[in-house]
């Protein structure tokens, strides 16, 4: 634990602390570190308390600080804690509080009625003001249906329904709630991010006071709301799933954007590299939508299935539909996906014949096994992945144009980890403490070999930075990894340079070291755009440079085009 940067802490059953590194101990006085342990941690943390599932919240002197539960020992009871700042939160947390405050604050300070309820009619907030047109309290309503009080003679009269089936505000002409009292009602609909109405405002207005303050109350109401929604997003970040390390703007920007349309049923089209985690995109958009709760996240691999069994695979079979089949018959993965998230990886490597059977799916909702004679509804949201340029695949014939607007009407490109290098480091640690905990080691990287992790060009993105990390820590027998322990392939590149035996004209040594970078980029990249882009140059230039050199192209995906 001491040799961990950052605070951690390790507690027992009870959250009573056993040990602290250094960097925590550090945050409290020097007087007071000696007596944490046996101490629990609501005790030695002022409003301690659960953040989510895996985290607490609590403040310490003048600071505030969040812990993040690492790992636990279920037999032992033990758990780590990384300690980070909390501020942030603390203060969302007040923000929120006081415009709790200043929304009682300025409903209570009208002396007209201010009345709140949900679609459905039910009384979510009023002010002291209806003590006095009513003679009740407003406890009296909270919790209330409209349509009840109205029964029970409370009311005479709601707006609710008229706003929620005219989609506006409504006002009625001034009226007498009672001998004594001439009123004006008006009711403003709030509506959400979507358009829906969530809310209906109610003013009841004494005209003998002309007062304003609903529009305050619906301001306030707003900004309500809006911190709401960024407390819960703030939550969501905060969780750590699936092992996701978004360090990066860019892949800040596309996990975001994967939180706005995870409740949308549009088809969405994940692009990249092999390895750079789109399968974890994928699962993350599931896990971030209300399908989570109603059905399944099932994933094929397009290209992994034989395309004489892939077929079946997607739209199962009836019983004896085949030499070979179940005598009881197959589901297919669309039925499975059900009420969930289908997601098709690989998507590039479907035949023409099922690209054709996958549209009709997309177009109509239904499939049908193989051997059936009805079709069958299936309400399923696809994610499809690819790391082929399905564009050039359209322009050559071999994925069909149709199929390919289907799916990409939400295209989101996942960056090669090489365009992302803020990710590297911290994914780094990420590995190194989750293998540490699965193996129950304590490896450590020198800082040489974090240099190297930086600077490397992961042409197999974040699959091939786990393996490598995996691999060093299992295959290392000392506790600090340095660049020495590297295998013999990563050293080559490493230290790959180009040297001159002899001398020669310049125009020849340029040449020589032209090959050199083409050899190299070509290793690195699968077509003659990228090339192209990466080293500053035109497309044709770089075919013209790959024939003269006589460099093999055969894995890139414009291989056709480019030689």
């Amino acid at each position: 634990m001491e040799v961990i940067p950052f605070p951690v802490v390790v507690t027992g059953p009870d959250e009573e602390i056993l040990n602290g590194n250094l960097p925590f101990q550090e945050l409290l006085p020097v007087k007071e570190r000696e007596r944490i342990n046996g101490l629990r941690l609501g005790e030695l943390f002022e409003g301690w308390e659960a953040w989510n599932e895996t985290q607490r919240y609590g403040r310490y002197k003048d600071r505030s600080f969040l812990l993040t539960r690492s790992s636990t020992d279920v037999q032992n009871g033990m758990t780590v804690w990384v300690c980070t700042d909390g501020g942030h939160i603390y203060s969302l947390l007040q923000r929120e509080k006081e415009l709790e405050r200043e929304l009682d604050a300025i409903m209570d300070s009208s002396e007209d009625i201010i009345y709140i309820t949900n679609p459905d009619g039910m009384t979510l907030r009023t002010n002291r003001a209806i003590r006095r047109f009513t003679g009740m309290p407003e406890e009296a309503f909270i919790g209330k249906n409209v349509k009840e009080l109205m029964e029970q003679g409370i009311l005479q009269e709601t707006l609710t329904f008229r706003v929620l089936a005219e989609g506006k505000a409504v006002r009625t002409a001034p009226q007498s709630m009672d001998a004594k009292q001439n009123t004006l009602k008006t009711a403003i609909p709030v509506f959400n991010d979507a358009g829906q109405i969530e809310k209906v405002v109610t003013y009841v207005r004494d005209l003998s006071k002309q007062n304003q303050l609903y529009q305050e109350l619906i301001r306030a109401l707003e900004e309500n709301d809006v911190y709401k929604k960024e407390l819960k997003e703030l939550k969501t970040k905060a969780r750590p799933d699936y092992g996701v390390i978004v360090e990066s703007k860019k892949m800040a920007d596309i996990y975001e954007m994967a939180e706005r349309i995870a409740d949308v049923d549009a088809t969405v089209l994940i692009l990249g590299e092999t390895g750079v985690g789109k399968d974890v995109l994928a699962r993350s958009i599931y896990q971030a939508s209300q399908r989570k709760d109603k059905g399944e996240f099932v994933k094929i691999n397009c290209g992994a299935i034989p395309h004489d069994l892939l077929e079946s695979e997607l739209f199962g079979y009836e019983p004896g539909s085949f030499t070979g089949a179940s005598r009881s018959g197959k589901q297919g993965i669309f039925e499975q996906a059900d009420q969930g998230v289908l997601f098709l990886d690989e998507v590039g490597e479907l035949p023409m014949s099922l690209q054709v059977k996958l549209l009709r799916v997309l177009q109509e909702k239904q499939i049908q096994r193989i051997g059936a004679t009805k079709s069958k509804q299936v309400d399923v949201r696809l994610i499809a992945a690819t790391n082929r340029d399905l564009k050039q695949m359209v322009r050559l014939g071999t994925f069909r144009e149709d199929l390919y607007y289907r799916l990409n009407v939400i295209p989101i490109l996942i960056p090669a980890l090489r365009e992302r290098k803020e990710d590297i480091l911290p994914m780094v640690q990420y590995f190194l403490s989750h293998l540490n905990g699965k193996y129950k080691l304590s490896k450590t990287f020198s800082s040489c070999m974090r240099e190297f992790f930086y600077r490397h060009h992961w042409s197999g993105n974040v699959r091939e930075l786990a393996n490598l990390v995996e691999r060093l820590i299992l295959t290392v027998p000392a506790k600090e990894i340095t660049v020495k322990d590297l295998p013999p392939e990563y050293q080559e590149q490493d230290d790959r340079v180009i040297t001159c035996a002899r001398l020669m004209p310049l125009k020849e040594a340029a040449e020589m070291a032209e090959r050199e970078m083409l050899a190299l980029a070509v290793q690195q990249f699968h077509s003659t755009y990228k090339l192209a882009e990466e080293l500053g140059t035109s497309q044709t230039t770089i075919v013209r440079k790959l024939k003269k050199y006589k460099l093999s192209t055969d894995h890139f995906l414009d291989h056709a085009e480019s030689v």
